[in-house]
């Protein structure tokens, strides 16, 4: 669950990060730098109020539907927003997207704009420009990115403890519960394990940059 979680909140951020970095690079629209300053709140507050913030809205959307469908079918929906893993995933993405564009936003400054001119002197659309300019340049940029997300996600308690579906455990739910309960020795293995998975990336990362 852990891994899979992360994994794909990493992809989610990297993909919202980089419509958002090329966005701003291409256009002055003031939406895009709003969305931008807001994704930095993300990062600074507690995941426990991010996770009230994300299931007051999902409660209520969850159970519109569900009324509805009761009223007029006969049948429920239950709850398949607040109580599934959408809801831990949404809460990764709103907390950890700024990690993922701000890595990448940097990475994409240091691409000088005269390349982006001289490509699409060339015939490129703007799709293309960021497909076969910019993507090959902005790997690094793009790793660093979703690993920063991934073992942050991979850590992650609080939003996840107050969102989290019934008899659905990640590695930071199984620790806290064997430490609340003076369980050390068994918590020390799911720790162990949240430290290693977090450390493979680190190395992969660190091999990227050697060969490169």
């Amino acid at each position: 669950n852990s891994v899979f979680l992360a994994f794909l909140a990493a992809c989610i951020v990297i993909i919202i990060s980089l419509f958002l970095a090329y966005g701003k690079r291409l256009t002055r629209s003031r939406i895009i730098r709003n969305v931008i300053s807001i994704s930095k709140f993300g990062y600074g507050v507690p995941g426990a109020v991010i996770a009230m913030g994300v299931l007051i809205p999902f409660a209520f959307v969850d159970n519109t539907i569900d009324n509805w469908l009761r009223y007029y079918f006969g049948i429920s929906s239950g709850l398949f927003l607040s109580g599934s893993g959408i809801a831990i995933l949404f809460a990764y993405v709103v907390r950890f997207l700024y990690l993922g564009l701000g890595q990448i936003e940097s990475s994409l400054e240091k691409i000088s704009p005269t390349m982006d001119i001289a490509f699409r002197c060339l015939g490129n659309t703007k799709s293309e420009t960021l497909s076969r300019l910019h993507l090959p340049l902005l790997r690094g940029g793009i790793l660093v990115a979703g690993i920063l997300v991934f073992v942050d996600c991979m850590k992650e308690l609080p939003a996840t403890l107050i969102l989290r579906p019934f008899n659905f455990d990640t590695l930071a739910i199984n620790v806290y519960q064997y430490a609340s309960d003076e369980m050390l020795g068994e918590a020390a293995t799911g720790s162990l394990i949240i430290v290693v998975i977090g450390l493979i990336p680190v190395i992969i990362l660190s091999r990227f940059i050697k060969n490169s």
